[in-house]
């Protein structure tokens, strides 16, 4: 795993604490509209159908509640820089975690409904400040949010293409999140100033060992939009494929990303 260590951006918990409910109640909206039938679909996650996906975003949120009920950390030893690269060693046990929960919860509105709601009363009662043992570490509650966004909107994203015609928004706040702690996560994976990776409206990185860049039109420049960022930071598209289809522009011999994607499996 890479060591983060290039600084972690901050973010206002505020913001981040609203995006987290905000994205929770789309998905909700969505979630409610949908028949059996369409809740019966595949999905792009292997064998996951959309009822899986749904409990899964559930169980991505109330990661939170189950961090709260263990005691705090003595210490903080890790940032949301760290989070990233820290998740694919827990998929296994991910993936019968929710299929479990899918078939407890046949009601997905009334779980989703709980949920809010009890994370409403958790971040009331819990400061910004307090400890979290997460899969990736130590972090504060504030900063543990921050990837709570990564989770909802790379499966808002899942949910969509799953069911047609169904393009659930995404909460400006959110998006903008899980866009820069993806892209400053190629920072970490990938450290150098050769590379300009810009997501506009959201982030700019410099990443990729070589010739610094100082000022001017740097050599190799990678631009694209966020959603396209977060389906190849996350392994939803390759880097050619997106290349082909006009999603991507890579110029300069050290713009090729191709091998440092995907961030996360």
């Amino acid at each position: 795993m890479p060591t983060a260590r290039k600084r972690a951006r901050t973010y206002d918990p505020v913001k981040i604490r609203k995006a987290v409910q905000a994205q929770l109640g789309n998905v909700r909206e969505a979630v409610r509209t949908l028949p059996p039938e369409q809740l019966a679909l595949p999905t792009r996650l292997g064998e996951w159908t959309v009822r899986e996906l749904v409990a899964h975003i559930g169980m991505a949120v109330t990661a939170v509640h189950r961090s709260l009920e263990r005691p705090a950390p003595a210490r903080q030893d890790a940032t949301v820089l760290d989070w990233p690269f820290a998740t694919a060693a827990s998929s296994a046990a991910i993936a019968g975690f929710t299929r479990d929960l899918a078939e407890r919860h046949p009601d997905l509105d009334a779980y989703l409904g709980d949920i809010d709601r009890t994370l409403t009363e958790l971040l009331d009662t819990h400061p910004g400040t307090r400890l979290l043992e997460t899969n990736a570490g130590a972090m504060p509650l504030a900063d543990y949010l921050v990837t709570r966004t990564v989770e909802l909107v790379v499966h808002t994203d899942d949910l969509s293409a799953a069911v047609p015609g169904l393009d659930i928004p995404h909460d400006r706040q959110a998006l903008a999140a899980c866009t820069r702690l993806l892209a400053d996560a190629l920072a970490v994976k990938a450290p150098g100033g050769s590379t300009e990776v810009r997501i506009p409206p959201y982030a700019v990185v410099q990443c990729v060992e070589g010739p610094r860049h100082t000022r001017g039109t740097p050599p190799n420049v990678v631009e694209t939009d966020p959603l396209t960022w977060i389906r190849l930071a996350t392994g939803r598209l390759s880097w050619n494929s997106a290349l082909d289809a006009a999603k991507v522009s890579a110029s300069g011999e050290r713009a090729d990303l191709g091998g440092l994607l995907p961030l996360m499996a």
